[in-house]
């Protein structure tokens, strides 16, 4: 059963801004949206591995000497933009992600690999508007009680397969990272950087209260989300948090 309670008002979600790196944005956001059910998966990395795959202008983040490669599943629900309802058909899906971290030297943020989707409306307006690798899906999640059973599969005409399927949960109470750590490090992201066809380099903003975060554990059965971007998972336990739910704002690109 989807968490799918309406989320928080985009006022409240603004209002709540000391444990932000930088101040949000001062313009108007553009998208509101809700991520529940997620688990973050991380694995650490030499950077000399990604260093070919992001762009030259973004330094590759490291932490204590080491990158790290996230996958992510999760629901995406109440998605809609600013001043506009919701729009039956486009606003509850299933979403995968696979990420590293990136700075340009200014703010630290988030570079995606890429994002599975189970709404094909959504995979084109993200493609064409936000210029990120959003890919087609055949996605399901199902929870019992606390736990959760994800499965991905990717149907994108001329993509790569990609295949991702697992059963997670929570282990622990809820709590909110401690500023310095590694969970903090990898969870508390503020920005994504992305490219458009032309190699221009742009960042988008988001804002939301601190990740209520659980300690989780997962069965992962399939999972070549990373092998198809050109990346090897080392053969070790990943390292893994859950989140129940967290409401998001999020700006429009801004090119840099």
């Amino acid at each position: 059963m989807m968490n799918l309670q309406p989320p928080a008002k985009p006022a409240k979600i603004l209002a709540q801004t000391a444990h932000r790196p930088w101040p949000h944005p001062a313009g108007a956001w553009v998208m509101a949206q809700s991520w529940s059910q997620l688990l973050f998966a991380h694995w650490p990395v030499s950077p000399e591995v990604l260093r070919p795959l992001i762009p030259a202008s973004l330094t590759i983040d490291i932490f204590e000497g080491q990158a790290w490669i996230g996958v992510v599943p999760f629901y995406m629900s109440h998605v809609r933009a600013r001043n506009l309802p919701l729009v039956p058909g486009t606003n509850h899906f299933c979403e995968l992600n696979v990420r590293t971290y990136v700075t340009d030297g200014s703010k630290s943020g988030v570079w995606f690999f890429s994002l599975e989707a189970s709404n094909a409306l959504a995979v084109f307006g993200a493609r064409n508007a936000f210029h990120l690798p959003y890919f087609q899906a055949q996605m399901s999640l199902q929870r019992t009680d606390d736990t959760v059973t994800y499965e991905s599969r990717r149907m994108h005409q001329g993509a790569a397969n990609a295949q991702f399927s697992a059963t997670y949960c929570p282990t622990s109470p809820v709590y909110h990272s401690t500023p310095g750590t590694l969970v903090s490090w990898l969870t508390e992201r503020y920005c994504l950087y992305t490219t458009d066809g032309s190699g221009h380099l742009y960042r988008g903003d988001i804002h939301h209260a601190p990740w209520p975060l659980q300690d989780a554990q997962a069965d992962i059965q399939m999972n070549t989300m990373a092998e198809v971007a050109g990346i090897t998972l080392p053969d070790t336990p990943p390292l893994l948090h859950y989140a129940e739910r967290l409401d998001v704002v999020t700006w429009y690109l801004t090119r840099i």
